[in-house]
């Protein structure tokens, strides 16, 4: 089938926003702004963004109103994304630790401000050719993840293809049932091996498709880190090997940055949900190999996101 891409699309991304401090050998080494959404927000601005204008990027999300919230705001000006829905409330904006290990594969310690307000609900317009993206703490957080999920509600009641990444972590508060009520709300789910294990106690990536995920979603991305990532959607189960990298200076937003090249192939090559119903190993090789590119790129330098001249 042949791409056409559809014009005026919309990608709206619903998560947390953070300012990453990168360590290294116990000494500090970048503070760039972050959040697991965010990362593949700002990815999606400097390459669907900037290769095709007419494409909308929003970001929604919570930060304080001190001046780590003034470098994240003018940081979504600078590529392109929307600050309308960002909710600024008096406090402190989440700071996090990021420790890279010998393999520069990160440990996370998380500073938030639990006297910020309650998180409110965005008005978001939706339409049938729009995206949405949502996932990790913001998604499975009391505070925040009714208010996520009404959104995704919102989203799929217009048409739109919703992505969730469960990017679980042991401390989320969160059980198996809020991560289920997020997977049934969705089109695409994207989860590593570490996160169904840490979740379900799952090593099998198939069963936990087939038991888990399948029932509520028909598509399944499984990644792995540098091992190959297999895809599962009704009737296809299918590997694709992870390019190799000459430098890993850090895998911080190697996830993330897969969600945003599948977003990006999926705005690109013009697929829509009912697309999406029934997916072929072709329409997956359309996918999964441009998310690859974009997951190596950020492994090569300490920034959350692709280069601002990217070419997927």
């Amino acid at each position: 089938m042949n791409a056409i891409p559809i014009p005026g699309r919309k990608i709206v991304g619903i998560g947390e926003t953070v300012l990453d401090i990168v360590f290294k050998n116990n000494q500090p080494q970048a503070a760039v702004p972050g959040g697991s959404v965010f990362n593949a927000m700002v990815s999606l601005g400097r390459t669907a963004g900037r290769l095709n204008p007419t494409v909308r990027l929003l970001m929604a999300s919570q930060t304080g109103d001190d001046p780590v919230a003034d470098i994240i705001t003018d940081f979504m000006g600078q590529n392109r994304l929307e600050t309308a829905c960002i909710q600024r409330d008096h406090g402190q904006s989440t700071v996090s630790m990021a420790l890279l290990d010998a393999d520069n594969n990160a440990r996370y310690e998380f500073f938030r401000d639990k006297g910020l307000p309650p998180f409110r609900t965005p008005q978001i317009t939706f339409r049938a050719e729009d995206l949405m993206l949502f996932g990790s703490f913001f998604a499975v957080s009391p505070a925040t993840g009714p208010q996520t999920r009404e959104l995704a509600r919102q989203a799929r009641a217009a048409g739109a293809i919703v992505y969730y990444d469960i990017n679980f972590r042991k401390n989320h508060p969160a059980d198996p049932e809020t991560v289920a009520k997020n997977i049934a709300l969705s089109d695409i789910v994207r989860a590593s091996d570490e996160d169904i294990e840490a979740l379900w106690g799952e090593t099998d990536p198939e069963r936990a498709y087939r038991e888990r995920i399948a029932p509520l979603c028909p598509n399944y991305i499984c990644t792995r880190g540098a091992q190959p990532a297999t895809v599962f959607s009704p009737g296809v189960h299918a590997v694709f090997p992870v390019p190799p990298v000459a430098e890993v200076l850090s895998t911080i937003g190697a996830g993330d940055n897969f969600n945003a090249g599948i977003l990006y192939a999926l705005v690109r090559e013009g697929f829509t949900r009912e697309r999406l119903e029934q997916l072929s190993e072709e329409d997956w090789t359309r996918l999964v190999p441009v998310a690859m590119r974009f997951s190596a790129s950020v492994c090569t330098s300490l920034q959350n996101y692709v280069d601002p001249d990217f070419l997927p």
